[in-house]
């Protein structure tokens, strides 16, 4: 007699392939962004160049994260219908903040999102919202490619969190407040990174100067943060956590339910007949 047996919804675990997928991505990532901070005066640098290139490496990587996370979990096209009704929801939410103060309401369900959906699709559901997003809002430009990288660590985060199966409640909604803060903080750090490397005219304390040690120039960066984006990145850590708390518990549930539904953790288990 076969039986099928539901847990409580877990999120999608990370398989061997998926990782190393994952890690080649975020390799490539960390390249795109920092390596204006180790060339010389001469590169020729600006972001606007290399953003072709790296949009043009990022969309195979995030089809292979899907492949290689459906493949070795065993989910199905529901899923993938799953990424995309969430990815359609992130893009209509993102721009109703957009240009106030830094409210940007989608970071909090990319938050809830990746803590159900788990690591791998919560990776690519951050990258393909913040592309329908821009479609949607007109903002394709040089930074699009580092905003889908940027949103994809944002969701991927939050799949990392500890206790999947067995934290919940209040706990759960306080760690996933305290991530959604300090993610948004570190949202626009990073993609501070992405503009300031082309800005060289700013003025002595905060500009990027090409060629320069990293270490300083890492100095000029956080005082380029100190004083342009910090009011933008403290709006949209404390909406994300007012939102986490308020919303929180109603949306992990239907998430949660949607997860069961789909079949997403069902295992069979065997046992002989007669076994109740």
């Amino acid at each position: 007699m076969t039986e099928v047996r539901e847990r409580a919804a877990r999120p999608v675990r990370l398989g061997p392939k998926s990782v190393a997928v994952l890690l080649l991505t975020g390799a490539v990532g960390v390249v795109a962004f920092g390596w204006p901070l180790l060339a010389d005066a001469e590169s020729g640098l600006a972001h606007a160049k290399d953003a072709p290139w790296l949009f043009a490496a990022l969309l195979p990587l995030l089809v292979a994260v899907v492949v290689a996370t459906i493949s070795e979990s065993g989910m199905d096209a529901k899923a993938v219908a799953m990424l995309g009704v969430l990815a359609a929801v992130g893009a209509a939410l993102r721009p109703l903040g957009a240009g106030t103060a830094g409210l940007e309401p989608m970071f909090f369900l990319m938050v809830l999102s990746g803590r159900v959906l788990g690591p791998g699709f919560g990776f690519v559901l951050g990258s393909v919202t913040m592309f329908a997003s821009a479609l949607l809002t007109g903002g394709v430009g040089p930074w699009m490619p580092f905003q889908m990288l940027s949103m994809g660590w944002f969701t991927m985060g939050a799949g990392l969190l500890p206790g999947p199966g067995r934290l919940r409640g209040r706990a759960e909604l306080a760690m996933l407040a305290v991530y959604g803060c300090v993610a948004a903080f570190a949202y626009g750090t990073v993609m501070n990174l992405q503009g300031w490397v082309i800005l060289t005219e700013l003025g002595s304390g905060i500009s990027f100067v090409p060629g320069a040690p990293v270490h300083e120039n890492l100095v000029r960066f956080l005082a380029y943060c100190a004083t342009t984006s910090l009011g933008w990145d403290l709006g949209r850590a404390v909406l994300t956590v007012v939102l986490t708390l308020t919303l929180g518990p109603t949306l992990l549930r239907a998430l949660r339910r949607a997860t069961r539904r789909a079949a997403f953790d069902a295992r069979a288990a065997f046992g002989e007949p007669g076994d109740g």
